[in-house]
C-alpha cells in the first residue's frame, strides 16, 4: 500500500457578493408586498404573516455575513428572488464544470506537474447540475487529462470522501495522482423566500489534488501527508432536498418550492454536533494522535457556533481563529467546499511536523476526517 498525500489545491471564487445587509432588504420587500396583497386573509386567520428579518439575525444564528454568488441580480430581485443562469447549449462547456475547471486550474499550477500525470477525476459535490454524462467526465473533458473520472454526492461531507477515495486509488495503485473537485452553486437550491434558510449558502468551487508520496515534491511544495481518513453515515431526514427528475412524474402539478433545501436546524445541532466531536477524538486516538496536539482544524463551514462548540471538545479548551479557522463569516456555507476553503486559505503557514485535521458533517448524516501532517 503506497501512501498519500494532499499536494496541492485550488479556489474559485465567482466576482459577486451579498451582503446580509443587501440580503435583507430584499427578502423584507418580498414579505411586505407578500402581506399586502394577503391583507384580508392574514385578517381573517386563514394565513399566518410572513416575518422580517434583520442582518443582526442573520450574523447571530449563523456567524455569516455575506455569500458569493455566480448570478446575483435575480437573487435581489424580490419578483424572482432566483438565480438567473442561463441554459447553454451542449456544445458549450457547462457553469458547473466550468467553475470546477477554474478551481482545477489553480490546484495544477500550484502542483508545478504536467497534468497528464492524473490519472483520475472526482467530482465529489452536493448538487450536480444534471443526472448524466457525469460532470466529472466533462471536466476531464475540459482539463484534457486521461484516466477515469465519475461523479460522487454525500452532501456537505463529499470533499471528505472524495479525499478518502482518492488516497485508496492512489494506495492500490489505481492512479498515482487524482484531481478532485467541488463546484458548489448552492444559491441554486436554495429557497431566498424562507426566512430560516435564505441566508445560508453561497457559491465556489475548490479543488484538491492528491498523489504518492514517493512522487511529491520536497521543500514548499512537499504537501501534506494523509495520516488517516475515516467515514461515517447515519440516516437521517432532518436535513433533505428532494428536487429531481422523478418530481415531474407525479400525478398533481404544483410548486415544487418546498422541493429545494430545507433543514430542522435544531435537531441537526443537537444530534450532529456530538457524532462528529466523538468522531474526531475517536479516530485520533485510533491513529496515536493527541488531538490536543492539533495546530489547525478546517472543520465543515455551517455555522460558527457547531464549529466553536466541536473546537472545544476537540481541543479541550476555546480555540483561537488561528487554530479553528472560520471562513464563512464571507462564504457562508458552501456544503462540500467549505472545509476545503478553510484549508486552501490557512495552511501555508504552517510548519513541518505539523498536526492538522479537514473535517466535514452534513446531510444523510454524513461525516469525513482526514488527519494531515505537514511535510
Amino acid at each position: 500500500m503506497r501512501p498519500a498525500v494532499i499536494a496541492a489545491t485550488g479556489l474559485y471564487t465567482p466576482p459577486d457578493s451579498i451582503s446580509n445587509v443587501e440580503l435583507v432588504q430584499a427578502f423584507n420587500t418580498y414579505v411586505a408586498n407578500f402581506n399586502a396583497a394577503n391583507q384580508a386573509a392574514i385578517a381573517a386567520g386563514q394565513i399566518e404573516p410572513l416575518l422580517p428579518s434583520s442582518p443582526e439575525f442573520i450574523e447571530k444564528a449563523s456567524g455569516i455575513k455575506s455569500r458569493y454568488v455566480v448570478a446575483k441580480a435575480g437573487i435581489l430581485d424580490p419578483e424572482l428572488m432566483r438565480p438567473v443562469i442561463p441554459e447553454r447549449p451542449n456544445e458549450q462547456v457547462s457553469v458547473l464544470a466550468e467553475i470546477a475547471v477554474k478551481a482545477a486550474d489553480e490546484a495544477l499550477a500550484r502542483w508545478g506537474k504536467p497534468r497528464e500525470r492524473i490519472g483520475a477525476v472526482l467530482c465529489a459535490c452536493s448538487n450536480m447540475q444534471r443526472a448524466y454524462p457525469a460532470m466529472a467526465v466533462e471536466v476531464q473533458d475540459a482539463l484534457g487529462l486521461g484516466g477515469f473520472a465519475f461523479d460522487m454526492n454525500v452532501a456537505c461531507s463529499s470533499a471528505t470522501f472524495g479525499i478518502k477515495t482518492a488516497a485508496d486509488f492512489v494506495a492500490t495503485g489505481s492512479a498515482d495522482a487524482v484531481l478532485m473537485v467541488n463546484p458548489e452553486i448552492c444559491s441554486g437550491h436554495l429557497n431566498f423566500r424562507d426566512r430560516d434558510s435564505h441566508f445560508i449558502f453561497g457559491d465556489v468551487a475548490t479543488a484538491v489534488i492528491v498523489e504518492r508520496a514517493d512522487e511529491a515534491q520536497d521543500g514548499e511544495r512537499a504537501g501534506w501527508a494523509i495520516l488517516g481518513t475515516r467515514l461515517k453515515t447515519q440516516f437521517s431526514n432532518n436535513i433533505r432536498n428532494n428536487s429531481g427528475f422523478l418530481n415531474r412524474a407525479w400525478p398533481e402539478g404544483r410548486d415544487l418550492t418546498d422541493k429545494l433545501f430545507v433543514q430542522q436546524g435544531r435537531k441537526v445541532f443537537k444530534e450532529v454536533v456530538p457524532m462528529v466531536s466523538d468522531m474526531i477524538i475517536d479516530h485520533a486516538a485510533e491513529l496515536g494522535i493527541d488531538p490536543h496536539a492539533l495546530k489547525r482544524m478546517w472543520l465543515h463551514q455551517a455555522n460558527i457556533n457547531m464549529n466553536e462548540i466541536i473546537g472545544r471538545k476537540v481541543l479541550g479548551r476555546d480555540p483561537t481563529r488561528e487554530e479553528n479557522v472560520i471562513i464563512l463569516d464571507s462564504y457562508a456555507n458552501t456544503s462540500s467546499a467549505g472545509s476545503i476553503i478553510a484549508f486552501h486559505t490557512a495552511s501555508d503557514d504552517l510548519a513541518q511536523g505539523d498536526l492538522g485535521l479537514i473535517c466535514s458533517f452534513g446531510a444523510g448524516y454524513s461525516a469525513g476526517t482526514v488527519f494531515v501532517q505537514k511535510r
